[in-house]
């Protein structure tokens, strides 16, 4: 399953989306010299903890930190070993792992420690849940293992990441159009048209590079406007940025599956801010 990439975010606070697709090197020489990506990994089988662990460890810029068997430890683990990212097996025993992502997200200092829920095919059902929760990432378990890896370090990078059904089902989900009784962030009045307009480019599902060329900007530019925008919303990626455009009713969701269908993704990863 090649996943899609939601790229940005600046160090600031609260939760992320945007599409990308696969391909290009698994590690260059700028990769290794990075400092290495901490990871905790959490799964409620002790073999597979083992296997996600040797998967890992096989390339240099990627640290594992420790391994979780329930929810409750998971929490602990991150609370003392400050991981950059976190992988949460969805089905994990004790503490439920949504209420484990929200503690962690909490805990930690804003933007410092990504998670990256993994469950089986159907675990789009939680997207909603693990999006709200502070979650950056959701993925199938059938994930290919390079495709996996690539993720952790779109995460690292300030990206957020969903699986193809998970796109889809956030589309889907919003079919029905925003809840009329939620009101509109006040933040959200705060924005320039500018900013409101990007933001709906990238609730559409639009990279910078492609919303540079559809505004005829440069991509720095883009990145300046995505970024005020995330500080006025207190969104510290795009998920959040999109979630708040379709529950404000910025962005409808019927007009957002028609876009979607002429978007082209850029190659993964693409992590720019």
């Amino acid at each position: 399953m090649q996943p899609s990439a939601l790229s940005d975010r600046p160090g600031i606070s609260s939760r992320r989306l945007v599409l990308v697709a696969g391909g290009g090197p698994d590690e260059s020489d700028a990769v290794r010299a990075a400092p290495a990506i901490r990871v905790l990994v959490s799964h409620p089988e002790m073999l597979a903890r083992a296997s996600l662990r040797a998967l890992l460890e096989q390339h240099a810029d990627i640290a594992v930190t420790g391994e979780a068997a329930d929810g409750q430890q998971v929490v602990e683990l991150a609370r003392r070993g400050r991981p950059d990212v976190v992988l949460i097996d969805i089905r994990l025993p004790g503490l439920d792992p949504i209420e484990a992502t929200r503690q962690i997200v909490a805990e930690a200092p804003a933007g410092s420690t990504r998670i990256l829920l993994i469950g089986p095919p159907e675990c789009e059902e939680h997207l909603f849940e693990a999006l709200r929760a502070g979650a950056s990432g959701l993925l199938a378990g059938d994930t290919e293992p390079a495709e996996l890896v690539r993720g952790i370090r779109v995460l690292a990078a300030g990206a957020a990441l969903l699986s193809p059904g998970a796109t889809r089902r956030l589309i889907e989900e919003f079919a029905a159009g925003p809840d009329p009784q939620r009101p509109t962030p006040a933040e959200l009045e705060e924005l320039t048209a500018r900013e409101r307009e990007v933001l709906t480019l990238v609730a559409l599902g639009l990279g910078n590079d492609a919303i540079a060329g559809r505004l005829v900007v440069t991509n720095a530019t883009v990145r300046t406007h995505i970024t005020r925008t995330m500080c006025k919303l207190h969104a510290h990626d795009r998920a959040k940025l999109v979630a708040i455009a379709y529950e404000s009713g910025l962005v409808q969701p019927r007009r957002a599956r028609v876009a979607a269908t002429t978007i082209s993704a850029p190659a993964l990863p693409t992590a720019a801010a």
